[in-house]
């Protein structure tokens, strides 16, 4: 955002705006700036680029001897500039290739000496004075594109006003002090009032403590003026009022478009803004002037556009395979996401981006329309980068212009137009409004906030008063109501940004001035940190099972949907991503299993035969969301463990996995065959059940997570060799098992008495359904001083295909005395003839 101090200090005299002086110097001024309001990127001199330039009138104009397109001139400057031929009536010689030269012109001339100010910040070029067809001419008469305020070099600047002859040209258009600033745009992204000078003076108030008042006109109940010429009437209808929410219109008839005053012309160019034609520029500097931007658009050009006799304008989205001839020439090939202002018939511009040429204010426009709308922040913006369109317009409307500045602002540009333009009022003003109530008849876009003086000041770190802390808020035009340290305060109109205590806090501690909070480091306690129990878990289960030879990869957040498909997912419970990185990246992961699997065939064919791979990630999911249906992340920690087919290895996946798992913490854990509720889970959709199973924690019978060996259909799709399986597991409630503080007891002095069992079972039957029998029978029939633990030792499938034979081994030892061989079989006797029984398992 670029601003002039000169600009300011006008606007702020023009509007009596201050209740005191404001202290412009410039050191001082930047520093408050960088400090309070936002990084400046640079400061500009302005009047540099005007040195030596004087105000010159024409005197006498004849034609070139030797050129039919130069006239010989003779200036008078009052001869204030020394070093120069004169003849003998003090008067200089110019030659000048303008068609509008003339005697009695005012103008602006470049002597001898001075640069010309177009070129200053490309390859400066200093004039002098030499012969042009063998006549000398000393220096130029300048045109607006030498000047550096516009394109226009058909012909000479033409000085309105009075001026007189040899004043200082820089001086007479308030440039000579004057510096620019630019403040880097970012810094007012929550501050769309800032986009406008009105915004940046009562900024500069603000951090300088005083206090600013707004203009007259600038309010939220302008009154109207009444219809001054015979009515030029036409129609609005708005299609989008959730995108459009105000959308004011005025037409105006008999004005003259010609050249902008030099002052407006010089004043635009300022801040990079090219002036075009008086109707325009007054456009450009009401929306630089309010952060808030117009368009005019030739009203007898829309009313030829239209069908009916009274023009219309529609604001609506934009058809399939829509055009639209833009103000730059460019022909656009619209979205149907586009906002499009429209007649009847055809689009007529791109909303609050830029104008169409077909209803473009040019010199033979003598009656238009003047809108002044707001625009939904998002739709332009995702406009704007859809079709690489960064007017100035579009910068100030994806900030979040406030609609309540509309009429104030359209009624401002009537009476400027009416000024210096010469246009009369030929319509009421419109105002297509869809604000709530509440908001237009508070005067606030937000409701107060309340809040107490000591809520800010612990904040802060400050001890100000609720009065002070209400006069900080009132120089900036708040409505502060104090009651005692209470203060209910309301952000006016042209303010969006007001919603919490807390933004309140940050608007006095920017009034006040950051630099000036106390330099105290906080107090703190000398005890360390308390451990975070998922980091620590964390930390701990990446040592765990790097120490046994895993490696952690890091995989995206997002998934291919064709992934989930091949391991059975069902995408309409994952999140799916609108503007994904990549097509392959389309939904967010329900589990980390697809990624990792991915990953197996890429590293059996790179070389690696035998590895394994662990990731701690994040899951989210459609179905998974909190009270106030936000999404609920999971923290989870996923497990392969493969090896090439060409390794030939037979064993079972399943145990080696398990064995990784078991690692990992040393609470006691169940591993139960798959039931109706794992059947639910979106995790367990590509392992085999019959080969995998639910891991539980024993303490509290707690869900964990599952391990297992996947199916065919999964490992034919995604290349996985036989040995492959893995385990996914909830971190939160692995890490609270992994945090439980560990119970030791003493080693038994007695021997421990260890038997091998074997039992014949159904084929289908699978083994962690035997161990689950087996612990609790042999927990029943068990001496109570004893403890025991069961080990797998062979899984055997000979040529009877009805049964297998699976063998186990039991340690039981007890700490108060020696165990007895026939003690032992007693158990395992009971056990034998329980479990018969019970799953139809025969002890061998």
């Amino acid at each position: 955002m670029k601003f002039s101090l000169n600009i300011i200090r006008e606007l702020n005299t023009k509007y009596k705006s201050l209740a005191d002086n404001l202290d412009f110097d410039i050191v001082n001024l930047s520093q408050k700036i960088g400090a309070q309001l936002g990084a400046i990127e640079e400061i500009i001199d302005l009047g540099k680029k005007y040195d030596h330039i004087v105000i010159a009138k024409v005197i006498a104009s004849d034609k070139h001897p030797d050129a039919d397109r130069l006239h010989v001139c003779l200036i008078d400057d009052g001869g204030v500039v020394k070093d120069v031929l004169r003849n003998e009536e003090g008067l200089v010689q110019v030659v000048c290739g303008a068609p509008n030269v003339r005697p009695d012109l005012v103008v602006a001339w470049l002597p001898p000496g001075s640069i010309v100010p177009e070129t200053i910040d490309k390859q400066p070029l200093k004039l002098e004075a030499k012969e042009i067809r063998g006549v000398v001419s000393n220096g130029m008469l300048a045109s607006p594109k030498e000047l550096g305020i516009g394109d226009n070099h058909d012909g000479i600047l033409e000085i309105d006003g009075e001026h007189a002859a040899g004043e200082d040209f820089a001086t007479a258009f308030a440039v000579r002090d004057d510096k620019l600033i630019d403040v880097e745009n970012k810094m007012f992204t929550h501050r769309p009032d800032c986009f406008g000078f009105l915004g940046i003076a009562r900024e500069l108030a603000g951090i300088s403590q005083v206090k600013y008042t707004s203009p007259d006109w600038y309010k939220l109940t302008p009154v109207a003026p009444k219809v001054e010429r015979t009515p030029r009437p036409f129609n609005i209808i708005n299609d989008l009022p959730d995108l459009v929410p105000r959308f004011c219109a005025i037409s105006l008839s008999d004005i003259e478009i010609k050249p902008s005053p030099v002052w407006l012309q010089l004043n635009l160019a300022k801040v990079g803004v090219r002036p075009i034609n008086n109707l325009v520029d007054l456009t450009n500097w009401l929306m630089l002037e309010t952060g808030q931007p117009l368009h005019a658009y030739d009203y007898d050009k829309l009313k030829a556009l239209s069908s009916g006799d009274v023009p219309t304008i529609m604001v609506r989205r934009a058809n399939q395979d829509e055009t639209l001839l833009l103000l730059n020439g460019k022909t656009l090939k619209l979205r149907q996401g586009d906002i499009v202002i429209a007649s009847d018939q055809k689009a007529i511009g791109l909303g609050g981006i830029m104008g169409g040429a077909e209803t473009e204010v040019d010199a033979s426009t003598k009656n238009v329309v003047i809108e002044c709308a707001t625009f939904d922040m998002y739709a332009i913006r995702r406009s704007s980068m859809d079709h690489g369109l960064f007017s100035d317009a579009a910068t100030r409307f994806t900030k979040g212009q406030s609609p309540l500045q509309n009429p104030a602002v359209i009624l401002q540009m009537v009476k400027q137009v009416q000024s210096l333009v010469g246009g009369k009022v030929a319509s009421e003003l419109i105002d297509n409004c869809h604000l709530d109530k509440t908001s237009l008849s508070r005067g606030s876009l937000h409701p107060p906030v309340t809040l107490e003086a000591q809520f800010i000041n612990l904040r802060l770190g400050l001890q100000l008063t609720a009065t002070q802390i209400k006069q900080l808020l009132e120089n900036v035009e708040f409505k502060v109501e104090l009651k005692g340290d209470s203060l209910s305060c309301e952000a006016p109109f042209w303010r969006t940004d007001i919603e919490l205590p807390e933004d309140i806090v940050e608007e006095v501690g920017r009034l006040y001035g950051y630099d000036k909070l106390p330099l105290k480091l906080p107090s703190r306690d000398l005890q360390p940190a308390s451990k975070n129990a998922l980091v620590e878990a964390k930390n701990s289960l990446r040592l765990s099972l790097s120490r046994l030879g895993a490696n952690e990869v890091l995989t995206y957040s997002f998934v291919d949907g064709a992934l989930l498909d091949k391991v059975g997912q069902d995408k309409a419970k994952a999140y799916e991503v609108a503007n994904a990185l990549r097509p392959e990246l389309q939904y967010y992961r329900m589990s980390l299993m697809p990624s990792l699997l991915d990953k197996v065939h890429t590293n059996i064919k790179a070389g690696y035969n035998s590895f394994a791979l662990f990731e701690l990630a994040k899951l989210h999911e459609v179905t998974a969301t909190d009270e106030t249906g936000l999404p609920l992340e999971t923290e989870v920690i996923g497990f392969i463990v493969a090896k090439a087919d060409k390794l030939n290895d037979q064993t079972s996946p399943y145990f080696l996995a398990k064995r990784y798992l078991s690692t990992l913490t040393k609470a006691e854990l169940d591993f139960k065959a798959l039931d109706e509720t794992a059947q639910s889970l979106t995790a367990i959709s590509p392992y085999e059940p019959s080969r995998s199973a639910m891991v539980y924690s024993k303490s509290n019978n707690q869900l964990l997570g599952i391990v297992g060996e996947f199916k065919t259909s999964v490992r034919k799709q995604l290349k996985l060799p036989r040995f492959t399986a893995g385990f996914e597991l909830d971190l939160n409630n692995l890490a609270a098992l992994i945090s439980q503080p560990l119970n030791y007891q003493a080693l038994s002095r007695f021997p421990k008495v260890v038997q091998d069992m074997s039992f014949q079972v159904d084929t289908n039957m699978n083994y962690q359904t035997l161990v689950d029998a087996l612990n609790q029978s042999i927990d029943h029939y068990k001496p109570d001083d004893t403890l025991f633990q069961l080990s797998p030792k062979d899984i055997y499938q000979g040529d009877d295909k009805q049964h297998k034979s699976i063998t186990l081994s039991l340690s039981m030892l007890s700490h108060h005395r020696t165990l007895t061989d026939q003690e032992v079989n007693s158990v395992l006797d009971k056990v034998a003839k329980e479990l018969k029984s019970s799953i139809d398992a025969q002890r061998r």
